[in-house]
């Protein structure tokens, strides 16, 4: 088993299907039925919001005709069958799901799959199949909150599979793709109910998380009903469905100016430009009540692209802070273009006065 001290809470569980999922192998004529403690973890690791994808050896029709059969087939995410390395197959999964493959797990029970996993991937904690009953248990598996959202994050990761076929199959370019989907982003203050999955994103979310800063329950209370401060939430939807809450920011209110204390979107939505949206309502925001937006933003290896969205935006740095930068944006100067392929509303029905322009769906 895989030491796993330090390690990111698993996002996603990588299955070997033959002899680790079910007892047996497909492609030899047999019709394996799956072992019982691996249906268990399925259905506990879904219902605390870790994803499952399968990367089995065989032929993929075969494969995704006896899962179906055997009533699996909506618990994955991803499916890669085929003959290629497993780790070719776990690099292929992490991208379609854009998660970081340091939040991946593999399960498989040929040592010598395991091997070539974990040296082509270092990152990816490896597990025997006798040990899929025990995963559960272990801390890696266990997010601190299980909120609405993770129950239900199957069912999202899902339909943006949805989104990718219809992406590929869409010739017109990828702004007319965009402009298609008819992206409705709501802001709004956090309520108690919002706490929770709030709290979840900043442990979850690093790849476009300004500092880096995780926030409890407790802290996220304090600060929404601080009037010093501004806790707001974005949620996002089009006509595939509904994304869920997917961006968090906390603004703390400094004499005249707003400052931007961490600004975090899923990369669930890393594609659809989510995170220049949120920023261009936030800075025209600070702006309506008369404030410079300035921003602090913490550099790491895994949000170097929203530090480059921030400077789009109109950020420019101002001072640095040991690790920390801090950012600016001048109102004198001309702000940015905030993306038109996303409509902006605020609260549950108001739309925002700031919005741009309005998505047209096709």
């Amino acid at each position: 088993m895989t030491a796993a001290s330090g390690a990111p809470t698993v996002k996603c569980l990588v299955w070997d299907l033959d002899d680790t999922l079910w007892d047996g192998v497909v492609l030899e004529g047999d019709d394996p039925e799956p072992f019982p403690a691996a249906l268990e973890t399925l259905a506990e690791l879904d219902r605390r919001g870790i994803l499952h994808a399968a990367a089995g050896r065989g032929e993929r029709s075969v494969t995704g005709r006896h899962l179906t059969e055997r009533g699996l087939a909506e618990w994955f995410c991803a499916v890669r069958v085929g003959w290629g390395a497993k780790s070719a197959s776990v690099r292929r999964i992490a991208k379609a799901l854009n998660i970081g493959l340091d939040t991946i797990a593999f399960v498989d029970n040929d040592p010598v799959e395991r091997a070539e996993v974990a040296s082509e991937l270092p990152m990816v904690r490896c597990y025997r199949a006798a040990e899929v009953g025990q995963l559960p248990e272990l801390a890696e598996f266990r997010p601190e909150h299980i909120t609405a959202e993770a129950t239900g994050r199957r069912r999202l990761y899902q339909t943006e599979w949805q989104r990718h076929e219809a992406e590929e199959e869409f010739t017109e370019g990828r702004e007319a793709f965009l402009d298609s989907l008819g992206l409705v982003m709501e802001v709004r203050p956090a309520t108690e109910e919002d706490l929770s999955r709030a709290s979840e994103l900043t442990v979850r979310t690093h790849q476009l998380n300004s500092t880096g800063l995780t926030y409890g329950i407790d802290e996220l209370r304090r600060l929404s009903a601080s009037p010093d401060h501004q806790v707001l939430l974005a949620r996002l939807r089009d006509r595939f469905g509904d994304y869920g809450i997917i961006g968090l920011s906390v603004n703390e209110l400094i004499g005249r100016d707003s400052v931007l204390r961490l600004m975090l979107m899923s990369c669930r939505v890393a594609s659809r430009g989510a995170g220049s949206v949120l920023l261009h309502h936030l800075i025209r925001r600070a702006l309506a009540d008369g404030r410079r937006p300035v921003a602090h933003f913490t550099p790491t290896e895994a949000n170097r692209n929203l530090l480059v969205t921030m400077r789009f935006a109109g950020y420019a740095t101002t001072a640095g802070e040991q690790d920390r930068l801090v950012l600016a944006v001048d109102p004198r100067r001309p702000q940015g273009k905030a993306p038109g392929h996303t409509r902006v509303i605020v609260g549950a029905e108001r739309p925002a006065r700031e919005t741009t322009q309005e998505a047209r769906p096709r």
